[in-house]
């Protein structure tokens, strides 16, 4: 039997591996990340914290659905994406992931609020390039982004208080 137009979805080619490398590409970036974290450290726990930090469980609470949006997103813009589009946007989520686990290893690993800062405007400038990127193959995508680089916003202005308080 031969599959007629009508039988065909409309779903791009490379749908399931494009959400299966933005699924891996997030995990990779949430598991080596939180290598670097040790919130129970004396030196996190003697650092001068403004009110209005979150309790350390939020955290955890916000990051896991955010990450799960990041990674729907990412599937579905990339599997959407042709040709150079797909390669560019793919890489811009990969640099943008790097620099998410990054910022664990610079605030916690080197014990530098500074470096945090450094690391989480660099984040906030991929943040604003991916979601650019990403609104040209995919807007809805795109809107996706958004909580993801709201979340990344108030940590640039929580690091920032803690540099500017320790």
């Amino acid at each position: 039997m031969r599959l007629t137009s009508s039988c065909r979805t409309d779903r791009p080619s490379g749908t399931w591996q494009a959400y299966a490398f933005s699924a891996a590409a997030v995990s990779a970036c949430a598991v080596l990340g939180a290598r670097a974290v040790d919130a129970d450290s004396a030196w996190y726990r003697a650092l001068d914290k403004p009110r209005w930090q979150p309790p350390s469980w939020a955290f955890g609470a916000v990051w896991t659905p955010v990450y799960a949006s990041v990674a729907w997103a990412g599937g579905h813009a990339v599997s959407r994406a042709r040709g150079r589009a797909r390669s560019r946007l793919a890489v811009s989520l990969a640099a943008n992931l790097t620099l998410n686990a990054s910022w664990n290893w610079a605030f916690f690993n080197r014990r530098s609020p500074g470096a945090g800062v450094l690391g989480t405007l660099l984040l906030d400038a991929s943040n604003i390039e991916l979601i650019r990127r990403t609104a040209r193959v995919d807007p809805l995508a795109a809107r996706a982004l958004l909580p993801y680089a709201g979340w990344c916003l108030f940590a640039t202005g929580l690091n920032t208080a803690l540099a500017r308080r320790n």
